[in-house]
């Protein structure tokens, strides 16, 4: 019986030794501590009087895993403590194999710290998510998540490697879904021309599962760097749209003077003067009649993530204007139900302009009385 404990000993220190990638005498050593602290309880536990200061020395043979105690070179092993030394040495050594591994693993994700994971959400402990990361688990925090995002159990998502953090519980890989680096990285997945560098996201402001705009710039002649992020038809905005539940993603031009940059961040208002005050960093807008409600967006969101944006102080105000209405050209019409002759009537001339995205909470603000379907 005692030499199949041996044996067993000798197996486990040679496992840790060549497949953990850890130091044999490093183990024994450790061994050694617990097998005193064992050796004090159990004295302490036979009423024994072994003070904090008295030397203890243990002596293990590393082939066959024998074991011995001193103090004061005088050997004080007690009968059968043979058994007692085998069973610590088992749990220090499985011990080792877990810290091994979690230090691995601390290691292998501190390298992906601001990078994506994929996961599956495992638990919730209460407003904290539990997720599975494969080798792993990592904890994203309430304010880390999408505030209107329902998640269920087993379900795969991507998150962003946000840090890993010392708890009481030892190191902690934390996650987040919330992060406007989340939104960037996911272009950066979505889109070759982010990955590659050739197209940059200059700036981001986010609310979370609201609204996001990013501001894209490209140095490469012939990219169009808002066009490269939208995609064909929308495809590419449109993953990322997807990825976080729907959130609306406004991609705009890059722009180094401020003023344009916050009318581009404004849209689809039109028509708007900006005067900016470089000193105090505030930005002034007159904003045609028509246009204010869509300049301040839904309960001032536009604003707030224009200013979030572009880092100045936004203030929206009405000019007492109204958009221009079309101009209006001749033209000749005859009426073939009818015994008439051609009439001269007026109709709309039609600019032609870029098109504009209608978002349902920006036409409630407008018309509160429309109802959509």
């Amino acid at each position: 019986m005692q030499q199949t404990a041996r044996t067993e000993f000798s197996q486990a220190l040679k496992a840790i030794a060549t497949e953990r990638g850890l130091d044999s005498d490093v183990i024994i050593e450790t061994i050694k501590q617990a097998i005193i602290a064992a050796f004090r309880r159990d004295a302490k536990d036979l009423g024994q009087d072994i003070s904090e200061e008295t030397v203890i020395d243990v002596k293990i043979d590393p082939v066959g895993g024998e074991t011995r105690v001193f103090i004061d070179k005088k050997d004080v092993t007690p009968p059968g403590f043979g058994r007692i030394a085998a069973q610590t040495a088992k749990q220090v050594i499985h011990q080792k194999i877990r810290e091994a591994e979690k230090g691995a693993i601390m290691e292998e994700f501190g390298e992906k710290v601001g990078s994506l994971a994929s996961g599956l959400i495992l638990r919730f402990d209460g407003p904290n998510v539990r997720v599975d990361l494969g080798r792993t688990e990592a904890i994203m925090l309430a304010e880390d998540r999408i505030p209107n995002e329902r998640l269920a159990l087993n379900q795969r998502l991507s998150f962003l490697v946000k840090s890993i953090t010392e708890t009481p519980r030892g190191k902690e890989i934390f996650l987040s879904r919330a992060d406007p680096e989340f939104v960037k990285k996911l272009f950066a997945r979505e889109v070759p021309e982010v990955a590659s560098n050739s197209v940059e996201i200059k700036a981001i402001s986010r609310e979370p599962g609201v609204r996001t705009k990013v501001a894209v710039f490209s140095s490469q002649s012939g990219v169009d760097p808002v066009g490269s992020c939208v995609g064909q038809k929308g495809i590419r905005v449109q993953a990322v749209t997807n990825e976080i539940g729907g959130e609306r993603v406004d991609v705009i031009g890059w722009n180094d003077d401020v003023a344009e940059l916050i009318k581009a961040s404004l849209s689809p208002a039109d028509n708007l003067t900006v005067t900016l005050d470089k000193e105090t960093k505030i930005a002034k807008v007159s904003a045609p009649e028509d246009q204010l409600s869509m300049a301040i967006g839904k309960d001032g969101q536009n604003v707030r993530l224009t200013a979030k944006l572009t880092g100045y102080r936004i203030e929206v105000e009405g000019n007492g204007e109204y958009t221009p209405e079309p101009e209006l050209e001749a033209v000749i019409s005859a009426d073939p139900e009818t015994s008439s002759g051609p009439k001269e009537v007026k109709k709309p001339k039609v600019k032609k302009a870029e098109p504009v995205e209608i978002v349902e909470e920006e036409v409630k603000a407008e018309f509160p009385t429309v109802k959509s379907e």
